[in-house]
C-alpha cells in the first residue's frame, strides 16, 4: 500500500476540495481509497469538511482526526513523537478495511497556525507518504509561483531523493495561457524542470461551483425566512441590488439571481414577481431593513410570494446587504453534498494520475478488478463517448430530459434526438437558464411522422394494421422514436420520465422484438454501493416468471453485468438457503438455477440463497460453505417483481444507494426506461448504458 500526502504551499489553495478529488480520480482506476485527516483543522467541534464529506460521498471509514488543541498542547510540550504515534495509529485504522493507497490531507495554512508547515512536513515524513503539493494560481505570478513550489519541494523531499509525488494548480483562470506559463515555471524551478515534481492537473475557476443555495445565503446573514420555496435547490449565481428604475435592471433579472430590495420598492417586488411567473427561476427574493410591501402589493404578487419562490427577509440596508454577501465563506456547507459531489467530479476531470502510477500498487492480474462505483460510472461515460451512438428520447420538451440531453453534447457521451416542437424546448432551455448547443438535434414530430406510417403497417401486417391507424399511433412519440429505432435511424431510446413502463416497453416489444435466443424482456438496475457495483433483476418487468424465465432472466443479467466490467458470481434469491426450506417459491429457485447451469455451464451460479447468505460473507460461509458464490454473490436474481422492486427501492432510499436503471435485457434494439422520479444525472446515465448495449448489439 502506498501513502500519498496532500500538502498546501500557501493559504486558500483548496486543500480539501483538491484531496477529494484526487481520491474520486484514484478510485475510477479501480483503487480502493482510504482517507485520513490526522489532525483537526479548526478547535470547533463539528466534524472536519474534508472527513465529512469523504464519509458523506465516498463512503469511506475515515476515523475521527485528533484534535487540534490536543495537538497543539503536545508540540507546545515537545511531545511531537507522541503526536506522530498516535499519527500512525489514526492511519492504520483508516485502512483497516484493506486499501490499495491511503491519501493524508495536512493541515491547511492560515495566520493562526504558523506551526503547521512544518507539522504538515514531519506528518508526511512520519507517514512515509509521497507528497502531492496543492497550490493557486489566484493572485501570484510565475515567479513567486516557481519559487513557492521549489522551497515546499525542499521541505518534502526525503533523503533517498523520493518523496514528491507532484502538484496541481487551482484557480486557474479561464484565459491562461498555459503553455507560457510552464516555460516560465520550468525555466524558474530545477525541480519542475527535472520532471521530479510532475503536473498532475491545472483546475480552473467555475463560478457555477461557488454558487452557495438559497438556504445557505439565509443562514449566512441570519436572514428571517418569510417563504422557504425552493431555498434549499436553488442557487445564487448573481446578485441584484435595486438602485435603479425597473427596465435599467429588468436584463439582470435572470436565472439564478438573488434580488435585494427593501419592501417598499413595490416595482422592484412586482418585477421580480412577474419574473418569477414567467417561469424564469430566480435564486430568491430578500427584503431588507426589515421591511415588507405594503399589503395591497403583497396581495397583488401572492402568487409568487407564497409559490416556490424564496423570500427572505434582514434586518440591515441595502449597501450593508450587499457587503456582507460579498464576505460570505465560501466552504461548501455539510449538507450541501450536490454541490460538493459536482465539484469532486469536476477536480477529477482535470487530474491526470498517470504520473502516478508507478508509485501506487495497481490492480494485478491474476485476480479479480475492483469496480466501485466512481470507476464504474466513470468508464460507463468514456465507453459512452467511445460509442458515439445516436440516442433518440422521445420525451423531448420534457425539463429534466432537455437538461440531460445538453449534458450529453457537451461532455461528447451521445448524440441525443429530442422529439418535440423545437420552439417549446428552446422555451424550456431559456426557463432553465440553460444555452441548446449546436449539436443538439431537435425534430418536430408533425414533420417526421407521415414518413413512418408506411413501414410501421409493413411491421404490423400480420396484425392487420392499416395505414390510419398506424398514423394515429404515431401521435405517440414514444411510437414514433421506436419506428426510428426499428428502420436503424437511431441506435437507441430512452423514455419513462414522464410515461410509464408500459407506455415505454410495449411498442418495443411489438416494434423491435426480442434478441435471437431471447424469448423474454428481463431489467437490471445497476447498484451502486459505497465499495462495489452490483447487479439487482429482474426489478422492473416480470411479474411472477416461472423456473425456465427466471434462468434467462440469470443468464441474461449475467451478461449485462460481465459486460460491464463485473465479475459474474450469481445469487438465485429465496427465502431458504440450500435445503433448508421447501415449498413451490423454493423449488421453482431450485430449477431455474438447475437449468441455468444446463445452459450455462461456465458461469458461477447458486441457489437458492437468501439475501445475507448470498451477500455477507461471514453468513455464506454458514449457511453455505461450499458454496463458490455465498457471500461474495455480485449478480442478485429475486423470484419475482414484488420482492425485486422492494428490495432495490428499499436499499436505494434507506442506504443512500444511486441505482442506475432499469436497463431493459432481450430486446434486439436497445430500448431503455426511466423512473418517472429520475433525476437528471439518472437520464444521463441511461443514455451511457443506452449507447454501450448498442455497441454490444452490433458485435453479436
Amino acid at each position: 500500500m502506498k501513502t500519498l500526502f496532500m500538502a498546501p504551499t500557501r493559504n486558500g489553495v483548496g486543500l480539501s476540495s483538491t484531496s477529494l478529488g484526487l481520491m474520486r480520480a484514484l478510485e475510477r482506476q479501480g483503487l480502493k481509497v482510504a482517507f485520513v485527516k490526522p489532525i483537526a483543522q479548526t478547535h470547533e467541534t463539528a466534524t472536519d469538511d474534508s472527513v465529512h464529506f469523504a464519509r458523506a460521498l465516498a463512503h469511506a471509514a475515515t476515523p475521527e482526526p485528533i484534535a487540534l488543541a490536543a495537538a497543539e498542547e503536545a508540540l507546545s510540550h515537545g511531545a511531537e513523537e507522541d503526536l506522530m504515534e498516535q499519527v500512525i495509529a489514526l492511519a492504520r485504522e483508516a485502512v483497516l478495511g484493506g486499501a490499495d493507497v491511503l491519501l493524508a490531507e495536512g493541515l491547511a495554512l492560515n495566520e493562526r497556525n504558523v506551526y503547521a508547515g512544518a507539522l504538515n512536513a514531519a506528518l508526511a515524513r512520519n507517514l512515509e507518504a509521497d507528497t502531492v503539493l496543492v497550490s493557486s494560481l489566484s493572485g501570484v505570478t510565475a515567479a513567486v509561483l516557481a519559487d513557492e513550489l521549489e522551497i515546499a519541494a525542499q521541505a518534502y523531499r526525503r533523503s533517498d531523493g523520493g518523496g514528491l509525488a507532484g502538484y496541481v494548480l487551482n484557480f486557474a483562470p479561464v484565459e491562461l495561457d498555459f503553455g507560457t506559463l510552464m516555460a516560465e515555471l520550468r525555466a524558474r524551478s530545477r525541480v519542475l524542470s527535472s520532471g521530479e515534481l510532475p503536473l498532475l492537473g491545472v483546475v480552473s475557476v467555475s463560478p457555477a461551483l461557488a454558487a452557495p443555495r438559497t438556504l445557505d445565503v439565509a443562514r449566512y446573514l441570519g436572514a428571517e425566512v418569510v417563504n422557504e420555496g425552493d431555498a434549499r435547490t436553488r442557487r445564487v449565481t448573481s446578485t441584484v441590488v435595486t438602485a435603479r428604475t425597473v427596465p435599467k435592471m429588468a436584463s439582470l433579472f435572470a436565472p439564478g439571481a438573488l434580488v435585494v430590495t427593501p419592501g417598499d420598492r413595490e416595482d422592484v417586488v412586482m418585477a421580480a414577481s412577474l419574473m418569477h411567473l414567467s417561469g424564469v427561476p430566480l435564486a430568491g427574493l430578500m427584503f431588507t431593513s426589515g421591511s415588507a410591501p405594503e399589503e395591497s402589493i403583497e396581495r397583488l404578487c401572492r402568487a409568487a410570494l407564497t409559490s416556490n419562490l424564496p423570500v427572505l427577509r434582514v434586518p440591515t440596508n441595502s449597501f450593508h446587504t450587499a457587503s456582507n454577501l460579498s464576505r460570505m465563506d465560501p466552504r461548501v456547507p455539510h449538507d450541501d453534498t450536490d454541490r460538493m459531489e459536482r465539484m469532486l467530479d469536476f477536480i477529477a476531470d482535470r487530474l491526470d494520475t498517470v504520473p502516478l502510477g508507478a508509485r501506487l500498487r495497481l490492480p494485478q492480474e491474476p485476480g479479480e478488478r475492483r469496480l466501485p462505483p466512481s470507476a464504474f460510472r466513470y468508464e460507463l461515460i468514456q465507453r459512452a463517448r467511445a460509442a458515439n451512438k445516436r440516442i433518440v428520447l422521445p420525451e423531448g420538451d420534457e425539463p429534466r430530459t432537455v437538461r440531460a440531453a445538453i449534458r450529453c453534447v457537451e461532455k461528447g457521451i451521445a448524440r441525443p434526438v429530442l422529439l418535440a416542437q423545437p420552439e417549446q424546448v428552446r422555451q424550456v432551455a431559456e426557463g432553465q437558464g440553460l444555452h441548446l448547443p449546436e449539436g443538439l438535434e431537435i425534430l418536430n414530430p408533425d414533420r417526421i411522422r407521415a414518413h413512418y406510417v408506411e413501414p410501421m403497417v409493413e411491421l404490423r401486417r400480420h396484425k392487420g394494421l392499416t395505414a390510419p391507424q398506424a398514423e394515429a399511433q404515431l401521435e405517440d412519440t414514444v411510437v414514433l422514436g421506436t419506428m426510428m429505432l426499428a428502420l436503424g435511424e437511431v441506435d437507441g431510446l430512452v423514455s419513462g420520465a414522464v410515461h410509464t413502463t408500459a407506455n415505454t416497453v410495449r411498442p418495443a416489444m411489438q416494434l423491435i422484438k426480442t434478441a435471437p435466443g431471447s424469448s423474454l424482456v428481463s431489467s437490471v438496475f445497476f447498484m451502486l454501493m459505497p465499495e462495489q457495483v452490483l447487479v439487482y433483476g429482474d426489478a422492473a418487468i416480470n411479474p411472477n416468471p416461472g423456473a425456465q424465465e427466471l434462468a434467462e432472466i440469470a443468464i441474461q443479467s449475467a451478461e449485462s453485468a460481465r459486460a460491464f466490467g463485473i465479475p459474474v458470481r450469481v445469487a438465485m434469491l429465496s427465502y431458504s438457503t440450500g435445503e433448508s426450506g421447501s415449498g413451490e417459491d423454493v423449488e421453482k429457485v431450485k430449477e431455474a438455477t438447475r437449468l441455468v447451469r444446463e445452459r450455462r455451464p461456465d458461469l458461477l451460479v447458486d441457489g437458492p440463497l437468501q439475501y445475507d447468505a448470498a451477500s455477507v460473507l461471514s453468513v455464506g460461509q454458514q449457511k453455505a460453505p461450499n458454496s463458490p458464490v455465498a457471500g461474495r454473490a455480485t449478480v442478485f436474481i429475486f423470484p419475482d417483481l414484488n420482492t425485486g422492486n422492494t428490495t432495490y427501492k428499499a436499499v436505494q432510499r434507506s442506504a443512500g444507494v444511486v441505482a442506475v436503471g432499469p436497463m431493459l435485457q432481450g430486446l434486439r434494439k436497445p430500448v431503455n426506461d426511466l423512473s418517472r422520479g429520475a433525476l437528471v444525472d439518472d437520464i444521463v446515465y441511461t443514455i451511457a448504458l443506452t449507447a454501450i448495449q448498442a455497441t454490444q448489439g452490433e458485435a453479436r
